[in-house]
């Protein structure tokens, strides 16, 4: 069966979510020292455990990365692919600039994979017949953004970067919201392209300008 031109756009969406959360998940783990195994298991969980806590709340069990294992292909070959990249590139690892490309390119590939995976869920929950039910719509995209990153960092044993790191969760609050009102005024294709850009905007905007949360400093 031929896709259409909307399921085409939704499936490269979907691939660019998956190579953007695997290499931050296979990041982490090459951070924190993991062996080839640990950094893919970082990398597929990342991006697809979002979806898989997604699943679950709709019902849709076994969820879909079970029925469909293209995207937990992908993420192990980009997994291996960074995993090797920074294997040949072991003085990154040992000089001053690894923490900064670290973060600028963590920044890069949370930004777009939660972008992506938050309209994603929006879009799954709508698929579903739930376009009515705002509130579920909104947690759906993004448990589906959040989800794997939240998952990677306990694995990892790292503060989960959606409470430590500006604004992450409610950027995807935003874009799903956004992401909700724009399908129902003008189709799927435009909600998911503006939604995601609207979510790596606000992430680009909050690390450039560090915006933050309040919270309590008890060291002061």
């Amino acid at each position: 069966m031929e896709m259409s031109i909307q399921e085409m756009i939704v499936f490269l969406m979907e691939m660019l979510g998956t190579v953007a959360f695997a290499a931050s998940g296979a990041m982490v783990g090459v951070e924190r020292k993991m062996d080839i195994f640990g950094v893919c298991v970082l990398g597929v969980v990342t991006s697809v455990g979002g979806g898989m806590i997604r699943d679950v709340v709709l019902g849709n069990i076994p969820p879909s990365v079970f029925m469909a294992p293209v995207y937990a292909g992908v993420a192990t070959v980009t997994s291996c692919i960074v995993f090797w990249m920074m294997y040949l590139k072991r003085e990154l690892l040992e000089n001053g600039h690894f923490r900064e490309t670290y973060n600028r390119m963590m920044l890069v590939m949370d930004s777009i994979g939660l972008g992506v995976f938050t309209v994603i869920g929006v879009n799954t929950g709508i698929e579903h017949g739930y376009v009515n039910h705002t509130f579920l719509l909104v947690f759906l995209g993004t448990i589906t953004g959040v989800g794997g990153g939240l998952l990677r960092d306990m694995m990892a044993g790292v503060p989960p970067y959606i409470f430590v790191r500006h604004v992450y969760a409610c950027a995807s609050i935003v874009g799903a919201t956004t992401c909700v009102f724009i399908y129902r005024n003008s189709g799927t294709v435009a909600a998911m392209v503006v939604s995601s850009g609207i979510v790596i905007l606000i992430r680009y905007l909050a690390a450039h300008y560090h915006w933050n949360l309040p919270r309590l400093d008890m060291d002061k």
